[in-house]
């Protein structure tokens, strides 16, 4: 008999222990589940907002096209999971700007309270310039402004 009571010593904790612990694991990876499925829906809405901003780049740098304005409403979901997202844009020269080279812009969003981030790099052309300004989801008027000037540049901006 006295090899139960061993048993009993031993396992009573283990099982104890298996009640908090298994809870507290499902939990964890529940959370680096659904942060994952943000981070991928942020950065859907990075990649969607950059290659629209590159297709606008390219129709307005052909010469056919004259001096003017063009306005493209952003077509990205309002809100990931209830949150709105933010969104800022850098532009670099990738070689020397004397060099007249392509130029690089970097688009950051970040969702709502969380701290998720996402970046999306889109290569334009050497006449492009970006104008700071922050791209917010949730806005009604979320766009993306576009301005060919009479010497050619494209000046870029996000809207709203």
């Amino acid at each position: 008999m006295p090899h139960i009571t061993i048993e009993y010593v031993i396992m009573v904790p283990i099982l104890i222990l298996q009640i908090f612990l298994f809870p507290l694991s499902a939990n964890w990876l529940m959370n680096i589940w659904v942060d994952s499925r943000r981070t991928l829906a942020l950065q859907e809405a990075g990649s969607h907002l950059g290659s629209t901003i590159q297709q606008i780049y390219f129709s307005l740098n052909h010469q056919t096209i004259s001096a003017g304005n063009v306005t493209q409403k952003a077509n990205v979901p309002p809100f990931i999971e209830n949150q709105p997202y933010n969104g800022t844009a850098t532009l670099t020269t990738v070689l020397d700007p004397t060099l007249n080279s392509s130029k690089i812009l970097t688009i950051t969003l970040r969702l709502g309270t969380f701290n998720i981030f996402s970046t999306t790099k889109v290569i334009l052309g050497p006449n492009v310039q970006w104008q700071e300004s922050t791209f917010r989801s949730n806005s009604t008027n979320a766009c993306i402004n576009a301005e060919k000037l009479a010497n050619g540049t494209i000046r870029l901006s996000f809207g709203g």
